[in-house]
Order: C-alpha cells, then structure tokens, then sequence
C-alpha cells in the first residue's frame, strides 16, 4: 500500500485525506441517523398518555425533549400547549427547523467530498500527463519519469472515483433518510396539536 501511495506522487495526498474524513462522516452518520435515536415509534403515544393522565409540566417537557429529536419537536408543542392552535403549531414548526439542520449536519461535506473527488482525481491525472510529456526529450525518454506520470496518472484517476461513488451513494441515502425524518416528525407533531385541541381522539 505505502509502494502504492509512493510511486503515485503527491497529488494522491489530498485525495487520502478526503477518504479518511469521507469515511469519518458516514460512519458518524450512520451511527446518529438510526430511527430508534431520531424518531422512536412509541413516543408520540407515551407523552399522550402523560399528558392524559398528570398533564403538562415543565419537567416532563424537558423529559421528552431530552430523549431524542423527535422529542424536541414535541415538547416545543408541550410547552405551548395552553396556546392556540396555530401558536403551538408555530412553536413545532421552528423547532422543527432547528433539528432538520441538525440532522442535515456533515451532509454538505460528505456532498462536497462526493463532487470533489473526481476533479483531483483529474488534476492528478493532469499532473502525471505532465510527467510524461517532461519524460520526452531530444536525448530520449527517461523512463522512471515516465513511469512515474503514468502511475500518477492513473492512481489518481482511479481513487477519485473510489472516494466519489460511495460518497455519493451514502450522501443520497442519508438526505433521503433525513427527509424521510422530517416527515415523519410532522406527521407526529400534527398529531399532537390535533389531539391537544380535540380535533381527534389519537
């Protein structure tokens, strides 16, 4: 490996240092967009039954807003619940806001590093092209020159696009899957404000 990164030169560099920060992010990514973490299935029914039962208080707001960030949500609802209809909604809907950025967190780098890294891979490229060209003279070719331009030449090519495609890939799927949160959470944050207000039973 280390004979590989020596004889492809200096413009793999940058490309080693976007994988490893690449990797970082979808590894951390993966670990913090779990559904049980974001958006646990049974929450929405234990708050109403809270609320059923002992009412709103603070504590118990902080509770739910301390569990996950779908809880944020809610207890931005709880905390308004003696307000109207639409000043509670409007509480859900800026808390909303501020744990979809929170979800989002990391994607533009991982998005970034995804359409990057095939353009150093060419600039690479560009540098080995180079490399060769200056292997040609009227003496005649110097062929570890030459071999070194085509190594880079290639090397780099052929990691950018190791490093693009399953940034890419992974890229996609979490936005897809923080859309799919967000959703989500409306959907649950509605139903709150519907029963809070009588609107519905569930």
């Amino acid at each position: 490996m280390f004979a590989l990164i020596q004889a492809s030169g200096w413009p793999i560099w940058p490309l080693l240092l976007a994988s490893v920060i690449a990797l970082a992010l979808i590894i951390e990514r993966l670990t913090t967009l779990r559904r049980s973490r974001i958006a646990p299935p049974d929450l929405l029914d234990k708050v109403l039954a809270d609320l059923r039962q002992k009412g709103v208080s603070g504590e118990m707001a902080n509770r739910v807003a301390a569990h996950s960030p779908l809880g944020k949500v809610l207890a931005a609802g709880l905390r308004n619940v003696t307000s109207s209809r639409d000043v509670m909604k409007e509480a859900i809907e800026e808390s909303g806001r501020v744990v979809a950025h929170e979800l989002e967190r990391f994607l533009t780098t991982l998005g970034t590093i995804a359409a990057i890294s095939p353009l150093m891979g060419l600039f690479g490229t560009i540098v080995g092209m180079i490399d060769i060209f200056a292997s040609q003279s009227a003496a005649g070719t110097n062929p570890q020159q030459l071999a070194q331009g085509i190594s880079t030449a290639l090397n780099s090519t052929g990691l950018g696009l190791i490093i693009a495609i399953p940034a890419t890939i992974f890229w996609r799927h979490f936005r897809a899957l923080v859309d799919s949160f967000i959703i989500e959470m409306e959907q649950q944050a509605i139903r709150l404000v519907e029963v809070v207000h009588g609107e519905r039973r569930v």
